[in-house]
Protein backbone atom coordinates (compact mmCIF):
# COMPACT_ATOMS: atom_id res chain seq x y z
CA UNK A 1 0.00 0.00 0.00
CA UNK A 2 1.38 3.35 -0.61
CA UNK A 3 2.78 5.18 2.38
CA UNK A 4 1.70 9.11 2.18
CA UNK A 5 3.67 10.65 5.03
CA UNK A 6 4.07 14.21 3.82
CA UNK A 7 2.23 16.37 5.62
CA UNK A 8 1.53 20.27 5.38
CA UNK A 9 -1.12 22.33 4.92
CA UNK A 10 -2.33 22.73 1.97
CA UNK A 11 -3.42 25.92 0.93
CA UNK A 12 -6.24 24.70 -1.78
CA UNK A 13 -9.20 22.02 -1.56
CA UNK A 14 -11.24 21.73 -4.58
CA UNK A 15 -15.05 22.73 -3.96
CA UNK A 16 -17.34 20.13 -5.46
CA UNK A 17 -20.60 22.03 -4.92
CA UNK A 18 -21.16 25.59 -5.22
CA UNK A 19 -24.08 27.69 -3.37
CA UNK A 20 -24.95 30.14 -5.80
CA UNK A 21 -28.24 31.14 -5.85
CA UNK A 22 -29.83 31.59 -9.08
CA UNK A 23 -31.35 35.35 -9.45
CA UNK A 24 -34.86 33.42 -11.17
CA UNK A 25 -35.34 30.79 -8.41
CA UNK A 26 -36.03 31.37 -5.28
CA UNK A 27 -35.16 27.90 -4.03
CA UNK A 28 -31.57 27.47 -3.34
CA UNK A 29 -30.01 24.66 -5.51
CA UNK A 30 -26.28 23.06 -5.26
CA UNK A 31 -24.80 22.96 -8.75
CA UNK A 32 -22.12 20.34 -8.90
CA UNK A 33 -19.20 21.22 -10.78
CA UNK A 34 -16.53 18.71 -11.44
CA UNK A 35 -13.22 19.25 -11.17
CA UNK A 36 -10.54 17.10 -13.17
CA UNK A 37 -6.78 17.07 -11.32
CA UNK A 38 -4.44 15.80 -12.94
CA UNK A 39 -1.37 13.60 -11.45
CA UNK A 40 2.33 13.06 -13.13
CA UNK A 41 4.00 10.64 -12.06
CA UNK A 42 7.44 12.46 -13.10
CA UNK A 43 10.78 10.96 -14.60
CA UNK A 44 13.35 11.79 -16.37
CA UNK A 45 12.46 10.25 -19.47
CA UNK A 46 9.08 9.54 -19.31
CA UNK A 47 5.99 11.11 -17.10
CA UNK A 48 2.80 8.98 -16.10
CA UNK A 49 -0.41 11.02 -16.34
CA UNK A 50 -3.91 10.18 -14.65
CA UNK A 51 -7.13 12.06 -14.80
CA UNK A 52 -9.17 12.29 -11.65
CA UNK A 53 -12.39 13.71 -10.65
CA UNK A 54 -12.98 15.44 -7.52
CA UNK A 55 -16.53 13.95 -7.32
CA UNK A 56 -16.26 10.39 -7.50
CA UNK A 57 -12.52 10.77 -6.70
CA UNK A 58 -11.88 8.12 -9.21
CA UNK A 59 -8.65 8.10 -11.40
CA UNK A 60 -8.18 6.72 -14.98
CA UNK A 61 -4.86 6.32 -16.75
CA UNK A 62 -4.34 9.10 -19.20
CA UNK A 63 -1.15 8.82 -21.05
CA UNK A 64 3.13 8.76 -20.94
CA UNK A 65 4.45 11.35 -22.19
CA UNK A 66 7.89 11.19 -23.58
CA UNK A 67 10.57 13.34 -21.30
CA UNK A 68 13.69 14.75 -22.75
CA UNK A 69 16.21 14.93 -19.39
CA UNK A 70 13.06 15.56 -17.04
CA UNK A 71 11.43 18.26 -19.29
CA UNK A 72 8.83 17.65 -21.01
CA UNK A 73 7.14 19.41 -24.16
CA UNK A 74 5.97 22.12 -22.32
CA UNK A 75 3.18 23.31 -25.11
CA UNK A 76 1.87 19.98 -25.22
CA UNK A 77 1.64 19.74 -21.30
CA UNK A 78 0.00 23.22 -20.80
CA UNK A 79 -2.65 22.25 -24.01
CA UNK A 80 -3.75 19.45 -22.10
CA UNK A 81 -4.12 21.12 -19.11
CA UNK A 82 -6.37 23.62 -21.09
CA UNK A 83 -8.31 21.30 -23.49
CA UNK A 84 -8.93 19.36 -20.37
CA UNK A 85 -10.24 22.16 -18.02
CA UNK A 86 -7.73 20.96 -14.98
CA UNK A 87 -7.75 22.80 -11.81
CA UNK A 88 -5.14 21.10 -9.85
CA UNK A 89 -2.04 19.00 -10.75
CA UNK A 90 -0.89 16.70 -8.33
CA UNK A 91 2.98 16.05 -8.83
CA UNK A 92 4.49 12.97 -7.42
CA UNK A 93 7.39 13.25 -5.20
CA UNK A 94 9.53 10.29 -5.24
CA UNK A 95 11.27 10.40 -1.74
CA UNK A 96 13.77 8.03 -0.20
CA UNK A 97 11.98 5.26 1.41
CA UNK A 98 13.39 7.45 5.13
CA UNK A 99 11.16 10.38 3.51
CA UNK A 100 14.63 12.11 2.82
CA UNK A 101 15.09 13.82 -0.31
CA UNK A 102 16.26 11.76 -3.35
CA UNK A 103 17.94 13.63 -6.34
CA UNK A 104 14.86 12.43 -8.13
CA UNK A 105 12.67 14.03 -6.05
CA UNK A 106 14.74 17.45 -6.12
CA UNK A 107 14.51 17.18 -9.69
CA UNK A 108 10.68 16.19 -9.55
CA UNK A 109 9.91 19.56 -7.28
CA UNK A 110 11.92 22.02 -9.23
CA UNK A 111 9.55 20.39 -12.02
CA UNK A 112 6.82 21.27 -9.98
CA UNK A 113 7.72 24.89 -9.29
CA UNK A 114 8.46 25.23 -13.29
CA UNK A 115 5.04 24.22 -13.81
CA UNK A 116 3.23 26.43 -11.40
CA UNK A 117 5.33 29.24 -13.17
CA UNK A 118 4.00 28.29 -16.26
CA UNK A 119 0.62 27.94 -15.75
CA UNK A 120 0.62 31.30 -13.59
CA UNK A 121 1.99 32.94 -16.94
CA UNK A 122 -0.62 31.42 -19.27
CA UNK A 123 -3.28 33.09 -16.61
CA UNK A 124 -4.62 29.51 -15.88
CA UNK A 125 -6.76 29.05 -12.54
CA UNK A 126 -4.28 25.92 -11.83
CA UNK A 127 -3.31 24.95 -8.63
CA UNK A 128 0.00 22.70 -8.63
CA UNK A 129 1.20 20.21 -5.52
CA UNK A 130 3.24 18.02 -4.36
CA UNK A 131 2.30 14.62 -3.17
CA UNK A 132 4.53 11.74 -1.70
CA UNK A 133 4.47 8.91 -4.27
CA UNK A 134 6.80 6.28 -2.39
CA UNK A 135 5.90 2.85 -3.91
CA UNK A 136 3.05 3.70 -6.27
CA UNK A 137 5.92 2.31 -9.01
CA UNK A 138 6.04 -0.82 -6.98
CA UNK A 139 1.55 -1.18 -6.88
CA UNK A 140 1.34 -0.48 -10.12
CA UNK A 141 3.48 -3.01 -11.97
CA UNK A 142 2.02 -5.74 -9.66
CA UNK A 143 -1.53 -4.51 -10.19
CA UNK A 144 -0.46 -4.10 -14.00
CA UNK A 145 1.18 -8.02 -13.94
CA UNK A 146 -2.37 -9.56 -11.86
CA UNK A 147 -4.51 -8.08 -14.41
CA UNK A 148 -2.71 -8.94 -17.26
CA UNK A 149 -2.00 -5.18 -18.62
CA UNK A 150 1.51 -6.39 -18.95
CA UNK A 151 3.15 -9.16 -20.68
CA UNK A 152 6.91 -7.83 -19.91
CA UNK A 153 7.74 -6.77 -16.49
CA UNK A 154 9.87 -3.89 -18.14
CA UNK A 155 6.53 -2.55 -19.83
CA UNK A 156 5.67 1.05 -19.05
CA UNK A 157 3.19 1.45 -15.95
CA UNK A 158 4.11 5.61 -15.11
CA UNK A 159 0.32 6.41 -16.40
CA UNK A 160 -1.22 3.60 -14.14
CA UNK A 161 1.35 4.85 -11.07
CA UNK A 162 0.14 8.23 -11.89
CA UNK A 163 -3.30 6.55 -10.80
CA UNK A 164 -2.18 5.57 -7.73
CA UNK A 165 -0.85 8.34 -6.91
CA UNK A 166 -3.86 10.54 -8.10
CA UNK A 167 -5.44 7.88 -5.11
CA UNK A 168 -3.09 8.83 -2.50
CA UNK A 169 -4.36 12.19 -2.99
CA UNK A 170 -7.72 11.69 -2.93
CA UNK A 171 -7.71 9.65 0.46
CA UNK A 172 -5.39 12.21 1.97
CA UNK A 173 -5.61 15.49 0.27
CA UNK A 174 -4.07 17.37 3.30
CA UNK A 175 -1.11 14.96 3.23
CA UNK A 176 0.26 17.51 -0.44
CA UNK A 177 2.46 20.45 -0.54
CA UNK A 178 1.81 23.21 -2.93
CA UNK A 179 3.89 24.55 -5.01
CA UNK A 180 4.58 28.38 -4.83
CA UNK A 181 5.44 29.54 -8.37
CA UNK A 182 7.33 32.89 -7.22
CA UNK A 183 9.52 31.37 -4.47
CA UNK A 184 13.11 30.43 -5.10
CA UNK A 185 15.44 27.74 -3.39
Amino acid sequence: MVNSTLITNSTDSADAINNDVDSDTSATEPTIKPHLILALDYGVKKMGMALGNTITETARAFDILAMNNGQPDWDNLLGIIKVWGVTKVVVGLPLNMDGSSSMLSKRAHKFARRLAHRVMEQHLPVTVILCDERLTSVAAREIAWDNGWIKHERAPIDDISACILMSTYFADPNSSVAIDAIKAD
